[in-house]
């Protein structure tokens, strides 16, 4: 007789913490037991798209290298919002202020040249069809760092649905095969986990340099494509 162990939570009662500790179970086999990891990506369209955008610069001084900043990533959020993007959809992601230096090869020493100063906030976009517009508006408004777009599937529940039966059924039916060539008839489920993955094309950092609106005479093409929602599961069944 096989014997199989793994970890159940079992919530624990009138306590305050912790809310669940382990347990081992055990569970009696008759048969082998077959162990399987199945993967299963489902390609759908994205329905939003993740954009960073910021303002690098530099001063003499942390005050006026900060202050030259501020300044500039105020006209980048306004224009953001003026483009019908939502206070919510716009967050920081990073802010950074550090001393510059340059190296003087005649007195062989590092020469202080001033502060820099990087700002960087994602901006989520909903309507996809206006990514490439929205880029083009962000340079044009005094971006010169920026990354993307990522796109992303945000309402994914019915997919990772779907990549779960998916894996789930493939699964069960390799455990079958096993299990006839091993001279038994059936299997019994007797632990399954899983983890999912968004899988998307990463495009490449773009530096973006600023330019005239005079000169940009259509919007920066962009293409969403498909975004993979991938599910890996672990299942055990024993033969019977």
């Amino acid at each position: 007789m096989n014997r199989i162990s793994f970890p159940l939570l079992a919530a624990t009662a009138m306590m305050a913490a912790p809310a669940a500790q382990a347990a081992n179970v055990e569970i009696a086999t008759a048969g082998p037991v077959v162990e399987l990891t199945v993967s299963e990506v489902i390609q759908s369209a994205p329905d939003v798209a993740q954009i960073s955008a910021g303002v690098e610069n530099r001063a003499p001084t942390a005050s006026e290298a900060v202050r030259q900043n501020a300044a500039a990533m105020d006209r980048l959020v306004k224009r953001m919002k003026a483009l019908g993007i939502p206070s919510k959809d716009i967050q920081t992601s990073n802010f950074n202020l550090s001393p510059q230096y340059r190296y003087d090869r005649d007195n062989e020493q590092q020469v202080f040249t001033g502060y820099q100063v990087n700002n960087q906030v994602n901006v989520k976009l909903r309507d996809l069809k206006r990514a490439g517009e929205t880029l083009d508006a962000l340079i044009e408004a005094g971006a010169n760092n920026v990354n993307g777009p990522y796109f992303m599937l945000e309402n994914d529940e019915e997919v990772k649905s779907a990549a779960r039966k998916q894996a789930f059924e493939r699964g069960r039916a390799m455990a079958q095969d096993y299990a006839s060539m091993a001279g038994y008839s059936s299997v019994r489920l007797i632990e399954v986990s899983e983890n999912f993955q968004s899988i998307s094309p990463m495009p490449q950092p773009m530096l973006a340099m600023r330019v005239k609106a005079e000169a940009a005479d259509a919007s920066t093409p962009i293409e969403a494509g498909e975004v993979g929602t991938g599910v890996t599961i672990s299942v055990k069944y024993t033969m019977e």
